[in-house]
């Protein structure tokens, strides 16, 4: 049975309350740690958008919402009756002046409850919305805002969207999230190679060939277009998610689990990622557009017509890189990222390849051992180790797979990713949420990516729906004498 985790009263604030990701995310999560009593009802979840509603017809957008999000949960209607009193609705334009200030600060008349600020609007909005919160002084000692990504599309915004936060707010009170760090199975990177003396043991260039981590969908963009078009799977997914995943692999054993220690040893992976020089970029990036073809046994159109814009578009859904990171530790291992859309599979995973055998006494060695961490659509491990074959006779071997799954194993139902965050804000723990030099050094890596790719050094390379992406991927591991993992299980 899992623990509880109490949470002292708090008061909640979201701006963009009906936008999609409130929708989808924000309100199941709080259902559900509700119903798991983290929280009881003298929280309070205030809730603001530029929509003229009552707090009666919020409720009841929510409700329908949380049946359609949350059904397991929602289906109890005392719980969901309980939960829907908690939320207030406040009318606020956050870029005008007005009444609506004050309706918001009267909801928040309790200085000493904690207080936090979650921005779930335009990044743009970002700033105007603490200079809101600082003239009419909303904004107390026990204050902490929350920043919802994308935190600018370059560097340059980036640094003015941290500069407008950080007149109002300081860097230990602003937690910028990124939804993949409260996964279960990024989390338990940590404790697979800490807690495990021997398997650290192997973490490093000495053992480890190659690193993948790979991040598929087979959606399309759906009702995103209008963002994902501006945005592209490098800024949506690379730049932030992959990136932190790729540094939960790759660090040092940090000091501690606080989170400055955290912090630290990721910073020193970003730092350590070799230049991406415009050779790099021409040489180990590419860059795909997905168009019309079969998933599950669906015909599915490209991106252009998923758009519906009628015009062509130059923007990827698809992107692989290959990559160094200049330490000790990983010298000479190549560090595969690729994410995409409508792809075969939807799948999250690091693949962990180990080098072969230097000197192999078996004449049938199969292909080295791997170690598979599968974050989603389950979290599971994997390890694949060569075994004798019982009934070939003689000496001959294969690889034989040694496997996990934490929903059998543990039996418990894991928190999605935004329940642990959301409360981890109002508990003030930051260990899982990104700072701000992470930001800027992700950006500068990822930004040498987009400037090549504004002078066309790297083509748009279209692939069918359903696919593993342009047929080019396969060479970025070839010249390393290495395939994808799903080529190394044909």
């Amino acid at each position: 049975m899992a623990l509880v985790n109490r949470t002292e009263p708090f008061d909640f604030v979201i701006f963009g309350a009906t936008g999609d990701l409130t929708r989808r995310k924000l309100m199941p999560a709080f259902l559900r740690r509700f119903h798991a009593r983290e929280f009881d009802q003298e929280a309070r979840i205030i809730c603001t958008a530029r929509s003229e509603l009552t707090t009666e017809q919020f409720r009841n957008l929510c409700s329908a919402t949380l049946h359609e999000f949350a059904p397991d949960i929602a289906k109890d209607t005392e719980t969901l009756n309980q939960f829907l009193g908690l939320l207030t609705y406040v009318y606020l334009d956050a870029t005008q002046e007005g009444p609506h200030w004050q309706e918001l600060g009267a909801t928040l008349s309790d200085a000493e409850r904690t207080r936090v600020f979650y921005f779930a609007t335009a990044p743009a909005l970002y700033s105007a919305i603490c200079a809101g919160l600082s003239h009419h002084n909303l904004i107390t000692q026990h204050t902490r805002v929350v920043l919802e990504k994308p935190i600018g599309t370059d560097l340059q915004s980036a640094n003015e969207i941290n500069e407008g936060v950080g007149r109002y707010f300081s860097e230990d009170a602003i937690y910028r999230i990124d939804h993949y760090l409260g996964k279960e199975g990024v989390q338990n990177i940590l404790a697979l190679r800490f807690a495990n003396p021997a398997l650290e043991q192997l973490w490093s260039s000495q053992a480890i060939a190659h690193v993948q981590i790979t991040a598929a969908e087979t959606v399309g963009v759906g009702d995103r277009g209008s963002y994902y078009d501006k945005s592209g799977a490098l800024r949506d997914m690379v730049q932030n998610h992959l990136l932190q995943v790729l540094c939960m692999v790759a660090m040092d054993a940090p000091a501690s689990l606080r989170a400055d220690d955290l912090r630290n040893e990721k910073l020193k992976v970003l730092n350590a990622l070799r230049p991406m020089t415009p050779d790099m970029v021409r040489k180990n990036v590419i860059r795909g557009q997905y168009t019309a073809g079969h998933i599950k046994g669906e015909d599915v159109p490209g991106y252009v017509d998923d758009l519906k814009t009628g015009r062509p578009s130059d923007t990827e859904t698809f992107v692989a890189i290959r990559t160094k990171i200049r330490t000790a530790r990983w010298g000479d291992t190549p560090f595969y990222l690729r994410t995409g859309k409508r792809l075969a599979t939807k799948t999250t995973e690091i693949v962990i390849q180990f080098r072969p055998q230097v000197w192999p006494i078996f004449t049938n060695m199969p292909s080295p051992g791997r170690l598979v961490i599968r974050i989603a659509p389950h979290e599971e491990l994997s390890l694949v180790l060569a075994a004798r074959d019982p009934g070939a006779g003689g000496f001959r071997v294969r690889n034989a797979t040694l496997h996990m799954s934490y929903e059998n194993e543990f039996a418990v139902q894991y928190q999605d990713s935004y329940e642990r965050l959301l409360l981890d804000a109002v508990r003030g723990d930051p260990a899982l949420f990104i700072r701000r030099d992470e930001v800027e050094a992700s950006w500068k890596w990822v930004e040498p990516i987009l400037d090549s790719w504004r002078y066309a050094l790297t083509p748009l390379e279209p692939y069918p729906a359903g696919s593993w992406g342009p047929a080019t991927t396969r060479a970025l591991l070839a010249r390393d004498g290495a395939l994808w993992h799903e080529d190394m299980l044909t």
